[in-house]
């Protein structure tokens, strides 16, 4: 397997968007969106700290934090995730859109190209999303991309696995 750290971050470039590294400057951008295990930003001192952990993570082999870049802006609309860590050849991603860029397929997008880079790149056998039952806008999410439904979890969540056509 081909498991970060890499020697340049990986940058996945599609016609709308740019997967990229988050610099110091995104991070008043998206404040909002910030989450580290679970927990929100409160401010965007909180969200530069929860930023350096996730540096760290990627640094340690255990995680890919890009940022969704809008490619003719550069502006960062939202954040995608390996995290985790990989052990058995397996990824875990984790997304989320900032509101005013839902339903305009960048998501759809972003998904389709890390979950890809994650098996044609890294060589992982196995890319999961995890999801709340009742959120229906990631369950569509997932069916568009190629995910597929594998198991009910405990805490009314649902599991579903990329297969890559």
């Amino acid at each position: 397997m081909n498991l970060p750290p890499y020697d340049k971050f990986p940058e996945i470039v599609s016609e709308t968007i740019i997967l990229r590294e988050i610099q110091n400057d995104d991070i008043k951008d998206i404040v909002e969106i910030s989450f580290y295990d679970a927990m929100p930003a409160l401010n965007v001192e909180n969200a530069k700290e929860m930023q350096e952990r996730i540096n760290l993570d990627y640094q340690n082999g255990s995680s890919i934090h890009w940022g969704i870049a809008n490619k003719q802006t550069n502006q960062i609309m939202g954040t995608l995730s390996y995290y985790r860590g990989f052990d058995h050849g397996m990824g875990e991603l984790g997304c989320i859109l900032k509101s005013e860029f839902h339903g305009k397929g960048f998501m759809t997008t972003a998904m389709k190209q890390a979950a890809e880079f994650g098996v044609n790149y890294m060589g992982l056998t196995k890319v999961i999303a995890i999801t709340d039952k009742n959120n229906s806008n990631a369950i569509k999410l997932f069916d568009r991309v190629g995910f597929v439904k594998t198991r009910d979890l405990e805490e009314n969540e649902i599991e579903y696995q990329f297969v890559n056509k």
